[in-house]
């Protein structure tokens, strides 16, 4: 078992590495949906509480079946720019059934206190703590709540962490 501080400290470095070397920055267009059946969706996500803005853009395949390719763009804080970071990471290329479970999985892990999250999470475990912090889980969950509307409604839009629960 690793002891908390170290834990703590992981936390920390993976956290500050994503943000600021944030993996899968940028911009999806529609000349990257080159495929019949492909196309790419982009939704906007705010965070009025504290001004978080991120831009999910996502190339979906086989009739919105498959997330071929993700890609984000924003600013804000260190845990919205790090969770968007390990999203792109942790769903690109996986089945649209995939990456709903892992939507559902974060969620859980960032909303409530969890003692065993699941093995899809991976790297994302280290934002356990989150839930502890209530203004930071709209943080963490923002860029997530954008590629979950994305997958639901298959067209650009925008969601905002006020008016969900």
């Amino acid at each position: 078992m690793i002891p908390n501080s170290d834990l703590e400290e992981l936390y920390q470095q993976v956290l500050l590495d994503h943000s600021r070397r944030p993996r899968n920055f940028g911009e999806l267009t529609e000349a990257d949906a080159t495929e019949a059946g492909e196309k790419v969706v982009k939704v906007q996500g705010d965070n009025p509480s504290c001004g978080d803005e991120i831009v999910v853009s996502v190339k979906l395949a086989d009739t919105g079946l498959k997330l071929a390719d993700i890609k984000f763009t924003g600013q804000g804080c260190a845990i919205s720019q790090a969770s968007a970071s390990l999203m792109t990471i942790k769903t690109k290329g996986r089945s649209r059934a995939e990456v709903e479970e892992l939507i559902a999985a974060f969620h859980d892990l960032i909303t409530k206190q969890t003692e065993n999250p699941p093995d899809i999470l991976g790297d994302l475990q280290l934002l356990q703590g989150v839930w502890r912090f209530p203004q930071r889980v709209k943080c963490a969950t923002l860029a997530w709540r954008a590629l979950e509307q994305a997958l639901r409604e298959g067209s650009a839009g925008v969601v905002t962490t006020e008016v969900e629960g």
